[in-house]
């Protein structure tokens, strides 16, 4: 049953996070192909490895708050990354309970090459919007992204 749009009663369909949501899963989706099929990776090991790739060595904790995955999720992609070579750990010496995690060089081999294919996916994206909308939604989404703050961490 379909509610007026003027309706006072909740539609899901037209909650912007909802939609969002959606959004981001759909495209997410159709990305997570490529890794997966070429690497056997899942999301998280993905997330995992590209902010090690973009930022750097870092902390397990470090990529929870970056990325908003919860912690036993990570814990689990930097196992199966370390198991097939791509990530390497060492223990901090600023702080000797914390490990310090950074991609092998097989690792940064990976993430050159699925950043090539992240790229073409994007302007494939970007290209099927057009290049107006998708700079506008690119705005309105760092728009977003900046006044929703950083405290939460979402399940991934």
């Amino acid at each position: 049953m379909t509610l007026p749009a003027d309706s006072d009663s909740f539609d899901l369909e037209r909650f912007l996070p909802y939609l969002l949501n959606q959004a981001a899963e759909a495209t997410s989706h159709s990305f997570h192909a490529t890794y997966r099929q070429d690497y056997g990776m899942t999301r998280t090991q993905w997330r995992v490895m590209a902010n090690l790739g973009k930022f750097g060595a870092m902390t397990a904790r470090d990529i929870c708050a970056i990325s908003h995955i919860e912690k036993t999720k990570v814990s689990r992609a930097v196992a199966a990354l370390e198991v097939e070579g791509w990530l390497s750990r060492a223990t901090s010496q600023q702080d000797r309970r914390a490990e310090i995690l950074s991609l092998t060089d097989a690792g940064r081999d990976v993430f050159r090459r699925l950043g090539q294919r992240a790229i073409a996916y994007d302007a494939d994206l970007r290209s099927q919007l057009g290049a107006e909308a998708a700079t506008r939604l690119e705005t309105v989404l760092r728009s977003l992204i900046a006044q929703a703050g950083q405290g939460e961490t979402a399940e991934d």
